[in-house]
């Protein structure tokens, strides 16, 4: 069984048991949320939503908050002598998926 999950203009395809990570949500570890923006389900037959499939929640459990790896972007024109170099490290909360309900 799996589901496609919206997140932060993302999408995640979960099953159970999965870990992932998804935008910042603040919240304190071994918290659980429920995200009930679920597009799709597939328990055997899929049931597409339009756009979320009523009645279906993904159950998840916060592991931790943290940040990410340096992303680096490096932008050059050649010729120009014009270059600029930027970085940024994403926050990000590590979720496990523990159940999903359609």
């Amino acid at each position: 069984m799996y589901a496609i999950i919206k997140n932060g203009g993302k999408q995640y395809k979960v099953q159970e048991g999965d870990v992932l990570s998804l935008d910042k949500l603040s919240l304190d570890p071994e918290a659980t949320i429920e995200i009930k923006e679920v597009l799709a389900v597939n328990a055997g037959e899929l049931k597409m939503g339009a756009p979320y499939v009523d009645g279906a929640v993904v159950t998840a459990e916060v592991i931790s908050e943290g940040r990410d790896k340096k992303v680096t972007i490096f932008k050059k024109r050649r010729r120009k002598d014009s270059k600029v170099k930027r970085g940024f490290r994403r926050d990000h909360t590590r979720v496990r998926i523990t159940k999903i309900a359609a």
